[in-house]
This record gives structure tokens, sequence and C-alpha cells, in this order.
């Protein structure tokens, strides 16, 4: 279970073994420890008592503290997480030499075959209404997999060779997918194309808010992991960017957060933003509610189905095993449509 606050003014605190959530001395939620997965902090003039950031820390639970737009600006949890040395020091090692380049090819393969995927999903919906548009969708993934089939074919010793052909691949791949979503949208939905940072139109604010939400999610995986979420290996490194992060999160972005957002617009879900352009409160939590439902959600994996949050979790583990030499290859995760 994820607890969600979103109201000004909250208090977070513990009573016995339950995290309880109050708003002017009235009980608002409270939920058993033992149940508890995750908090997610997306309001302003929310306070956590000691007691209660300090049983989360020992149960395992991550705090996590959202501004309005999804982007994570905070994050509490226990120091001891991040103390396996052995992997961190293979994990800055190997973006020398072909443990990076196989890793920057495989999420950047992992990113082009689950747009493919997705845009295959979205189609098969429309085989029978409109059969040129499944057409035109249908060509549209096929042209994203040649390229990550060229994209396998990249070849270098370090992964700083590999970069600029990679990104390129990745952009001319994204190039066609965003255009046919723009397509596979309702028709009565303002779809401006892709947009990034201070996005003001439903869709675009809605996929940065879901976005933020999954990081959190991707960074933890990590942290978990053993790994430096700071050292990544295709997003270059600058101070305060956590490379490795956005490196895996580009295998989960589709499957997690686009499915869900384009669900939700073509279900005729408003999305809603306030004078200034923002999402509002009722709508962050709605998303940050779904993309969680997502990730608890089965995908097929190794052989098996498993909850995606799962997934994510051994995709960054298995980046561990792989750096410390302890795995022959890694594979991305890539969802089926």
């Amino acid at each position: 279970m994820h607890l969600i606050v979103d109201q000004f003014g909250s208090f977070i605190g513990k009573k016995s073994e339950r995290l309880r959530v109050t708003l002017k001395g009235e009980v608002v939620q409270e939920i058993p420890f033992f149940k508890l997965k995750s908090v997610m902090v997306i309001a302003r003039g929310v306070s956590i008592s000691s007691d209660a950031i300090y049983h989360c820390v020992q149960q395992g639970i991550p705090v996590n503290f959202l501004s309005y737009t999804g982007k994570p600006y905070a994050r509490v949890l226990s120091p001891h997480l991040t103390g396996t040395v052995r992997t961190r020091r293979e994990q800055l090692l190997a973006y020398e030499d072909g443990r990076g380049v196989a890793l920057g090819r495989a999420f950047a393969v992992g990113k082009l075959s689950n747009q493919a995927n997705l845009l295959k999903y979205m189609a098969k919906y429309r085989k029978g209404r409109d059969r040129e548009l499944y057409r035109d969708v249908r060509d549209a993934a096929i042209e994203i997999q040649v390229l990550c089939d060229q994209l396998q074919r990249l070849e270098g010793e370090r992964i700083d060779d590999l970069r600029a052909p990679l990104m390129n691949l990745e952009g001319r791949g994204a190039s066609i997918y965003w255009e046919m979503v723009g397509r596979l949208l309702r028709a009565d939905v303002h779809w401006p194309g892709r947009e990034h940072r201070g996005a003001q139109d439903p869709v675009n604010a809605a996929l940065n808010y879901g976005y933020g939400i999954l990081y959190s999610q991707v960074e933890g995986a990590i942290i978990l992991a053993g790994l430096d979420p700071y050292a990544g290996f295709v997003h270059v490194d600058r101070p305060g960017k956590p490379s490795l992060v956005l490196d895996l999160i580009e295998e989960f972005r589709q499957p997690v957060v686009d499915r869900t957002v384009f669900g939700l617009v073509n279900k005729g879900v408003a999305i809603e933003l306030d004078a200034q352009g923002r999402l509002i409160e009722e709508t962050r939590k709605l998303l940050a509610t779904k993309v969680l439902d997502r990730l608890e959600g089965r995908e097929r994996y190794e052989g098996k189905k498993h909850k995606l949050r799962v997934i994510l979790h051994r995709q960054a583990q298995q980046i561990a095993t792989f750096v410390r030499r302890e795995r022959g290859e890694y594979r991305p995760f890539v969802a089926g449509w």
C-alpha cells in the first residue's frame, strides 16, 4: 500500500505500529507499517514527525517529496542502503570499458522497443474502426524497430564512442513515436507535440508528472541494488544529475507512465489545470495513484508474470551483477503488447 499525502497542512505521525495522517486534528488516513510500501508527499505545507521518519527508515519505507510538476526534490531513506562499496567501484570502472557500451546500448534498445510495442498495443484497438490509422501506426512501429536493429549493431570500446550515434537513433525513434501518439489520442484532445519542462497542456503536464512519480521509484530500486544513481552511462555526468536513474527509467516510461496517461485521456478522464497551467491537486493525486497502481500490474519477465515494481527492482539488480561481472549480459526490459 502506498500513502499519498496531498493536502496542505497535513501532519504525518506515528501512532503505535501505524503511520497516521491528520489534518486540523482529524485523522485522515492510518496505515499499519507492515502494509506500507512507500510514502509520497505531493502537497506543500506538510510536516512529519521524527518518530514517523525513524520507523519508516527502520522498515525500509521510502518517503518521497514531489513538487507540483512531479519533480522529486527530496527523499528520506536509511544511510546504510548506500554502503555497497564493491558494486560502486565496478560501476565506475564499467564506464571505461565494454560493460558501459553494453549497458548504454541495452537502455536505448529497451526504450525504442517499448515505444514500438506501445504503438502496437494502442493500434490493435483501432484495427476494426480505422484501418488506415492502424496500418500507419503499425508501419511506424516497424520503423522504430528498424532503428532499434541499427542501434544493436553500434560498436565501440567506450560508451563515449557510441553516445552521438546512439542518441541520434533514439531521437529519430522519439520523433516517429510522438507523431503517432498525436494521432492515437482522442480527436478532441489538444496535443501540441511532446513538451518537457514548463508544459502547460494537460497531456504533457500529466506525462511529466507521471515521469516524476516513476523517477522516485527507479531511484529507490537503484539505491537498494547498491548502485550510485549519479553514475550513469548514456546520460552525461553533471553535478546533481542522477544519470543512472535517467538511463534506467527509459525502459519503463512507456509501459508504466505513457500507457497509463494515454488510457486516462482516451477514456475521457479530465486532466485539469489551474489558471497558471499547473495540474490541480485532485489530478495530481489521481495520476500518482494510477501510476503506482500500474506498477502493481503484471508483465511477462524471464518466462513468468511479475509485477512491474518487481521487474524494476530486478533490472536494477541485474545492472549491479553485470558490472560486478557476475552476469554475462544485461537485457533490457521490454513489455508485451
